[in-house]
């Protein structure tokens, strides 16, 4: 069997309904699927019945471990040669799977990560969300379109090993806050082949507000801190870009009050930078709506991102 799809859910059987039934329509039949429901409250069995005869599914019940624990446990009974790991939140384009399969053998791939992008059937905040984690104008040339693919940090939400990879690595160390960046560093250290497949690409439908999209970006930056307790040079100068952008964005009030030509310069500056995330998000997404929108998610994501980072980091060395 090719590939393994391993998929934790906590909570979320209305998102897993959509992923298996994009995973109904694949071109791509050599695959098997395992949920691994982790503690869930309010569990998937009845979405599992619709599929089960569809899918060659898997459902293991456990109780809560943090999903990469979960994975790990998935991949264990899984029995691919590559394990393609998704969140429950994504939705797979009908060549997912053959794309990936071509860009393994072409490449000699031992693991991936790939983009995500947003469906044309999303709402205008969840496109404007997938704006402020991808766009040039925030920090999204990191989350999939660098030009060097060898580079990249695979995320949990689309990402894979092959079995040897697994096997010789022993899958996640953390439960969460930043395992999947943990351990893309830990394969490439231990001598595997890992880049982005930009083709392999997935629809995320991330968080329902604002609010809560602001606190998985803080959470982000504290993630990045996580993961530098198993890597000392994880955290690098472009994961202080948002804090830098927090701090210039806090000193244009500053010069309000002290000196107005820094506070001209300071304002025009901004002034700059949202017109871009605007009128590109506005033009990328046919909306003006979405532009709109994109702003405020593109500044959520910034200062929630930039002070999640230092106050993890404070925290870190006040524990000792």
């Amino acid at each position: 069997m090719k590939f393994s799809v391993i998929i934790p859910v906590f909570n979320r059987p209305d998102e897993l309904h959509e992923l298996l039934l994009s995973l109904t329509k694949q071109n791509f039949s050599d695959f098997e699927v395992v949920v691994i429901e982790d503690g869930s409250t309010l569990d998937s069995r009845n979405v599992i019945i619709i599929y089960e005869k569809q899918l060659q599914l898997h459902y293991l019940v456990q109780q809560n471990t943090g999903q990469g624990f979960a994975r790990n446990n998935g991949m264990k009974i899984a029995k691919g040669e590559f394990f393609v790991i998704l969140d429950s939140d994504v939705i797979l384009p009908k060549d997912y799977l053959q794309k990936l399969s071509s860009a393994i053998e072409s490449r000699e791939l031992d693991a991936f990560g790939g983009p995500d992008g947003a469906d044309e059937d999303f709402s205008a905040l969840q496109k404007a969300m997938d704006f402020a984690m991808t766009s040039f104008w925030t920090t999204g040339g990191i989350r999939g379109k660098m030009k060097d693919p060898s580079k990249y940090q695979a995320r949990g939400f689309n990402m894979g090993v092959s079995r040897k990879v697994f096997e010789a690595t022993a899958g996640f160390v953390d439960p969460n806050q930043g395992e999947d960046i943990e351990w893309s560093i830990r394969i490439k250290k231990a001598g595997f082949k890992l880049e982005l497949v930009k083709e392999a690409f997935v629809y995320h439908k991330r968080k329902n507000t604002l609010q809560s999209f602001a606190k998985q970006a803080f959470s982000f930056g504290r993630n990045r801190v996580n993961v530098s307790r198993f890597h000392p040079g994880a955290i690098k100068l472009v994961h202080w870009l948002p804090s830098v952008f927090l701090l210039f964005s806090l000193s244009i009030t500053f010069f309000y009050f002290v000196n107005t030509a820094l506070f001209q310069l300071s304002s025009c500056v901004f002034l700059i930078w949202s017109m871009g995330v605007i009128f590109s998000s506005a033009i990328q997404n046919k909306s003006a709506k979405v532009g709109a929108l994109s702003w405020l998610t593109s500044i959520s994501q910034l200062w929630s991102y930039g002070l999640g980072l230092p106050l993890e980091l404070l925290r870190k060395y006040v524990k000792g």
